[in-house]
């Protein structure tokens, strides 16, 4: 039967199933979600033997236990920390992954498709491989238990993905107005900032949401290189909060994982509609 040849009931029908279908769908991914929250106000019993959303009570005293921690200092203190770690990572790791995808993507220079494979090259090694010479490249210039460590990388343009991830989006972005520019007497770092970045803003918020979401999880980095339980991220701390020795209270450790993906939930809705565009496209059309 064609397009043509359906009736509004058919439309109607085939319509409903679709949304049905999402329907269902939503219903399987979003489950473990909701079911976090819902543990959140459960007794340790109810978590291990009930896999129902409902709790027997609406009791919001783990988010308090859990945000005080069992440590001297409260969530506050780590969700700073992380912060502290994100906000400049993320600074460092678009300026510099701009330069270099604007450079690989607009010049030419001796070396240059090499150079772009062996980054493109990097990207399939597995991060766990440069452990241990970069712990040892650090300790030598003395900057375990510091911040420094998980934040400078970055601005050496060493997340290889977002610069491959900027490069394809430039190659998209037509010469003309950076050509129209070059003649009224632009150089390249003001073609960039006044012509390039804006068209790029897509793809940026998209390296920001990405950068965010990895730096706010990221757990192996900072259980290597931070010592100080004041320094801890929440990522850490959530960690920490398991004891290994006591019972644990696991509506509190729920709660606070909950607290914790505020955060990053906020920033891609937010920006989800710069996000999903520069994620999914390669450039602009016409």
């Amino acid at each position: 039967m064609s397009q043509a040849a359906l009736t509004p009931e058919s439309e109607r029908a085939n319509a409903w199933m679709r949304y049905a279908a999402l329907l269902a769908v939503a219903t399987v991914m979003l489950y473990p979600l909701l079911w976090l929250v819902a543990a959140t106000f459960k007794t340790n019993a109810e978590i291990h033997t009930e896999i129902g959303l409902w709790p027997s009570r609406f009791d919001f005293g783990a988010y308090a236990k859990g945000w005080k921690t069992s440590t001297e200092y409260t969530f506050a203190t780590y969700f700073l920390n992380s912060f502290a770690i994100v906000v400049p990572r993320i600074v460092v790791t678009v300026i510099s992954c701009v330069l270099v995808a604007y450079a690989f993507a607009r010049f030419e220079f001796f070396g240059k498709k090499l150079l772009f494979s062996i980054m493109v090259g990097t990207m399939m090694l597995p991060l766990i491989v440069l452990r241990l010479p970069q712990y040892l490249m650090f300790k030598e210039l003395g900057w375990l238990d510091t911040y420094l460590p998980l934040i400078l990388p970055s601005a050496f343009a060493t997340d290889t993905f977002f610069v491959f991830m900027l490069v394809q989006f430039l190659r998209g972005i037509p010469r003309d107005m950076e050509e129209a520019a070059q003649i009224d007497g632009c150089n390249a770092l003001q073609m960039l900032w006044h012509i390039i970045v804006p068209l790029l803003k897509p793809a940026i918020i998209s390296v920001v949401v990405f950068q965010f979401i990895w730096t706010m999880n990221d757990f192996m980095g900072p259980l290597i290189y931070l010592a100080s339980v004041e320094k801890y991220p929440v990522s850490l701390a959530l960690k920490m909060s398991i004891g290994a020795t006591e019972e644990v209270e696991w509506a509190n450790v729920i709660a606070i994982s909950v607290v914790a993906l505020i955060p990053s939930l906020a920033v891609f809705f937010m920006a989800q509609r710069h996000f999903i565009e520069g994620a999914a496209s390669s450039g602009i059309q016409g």
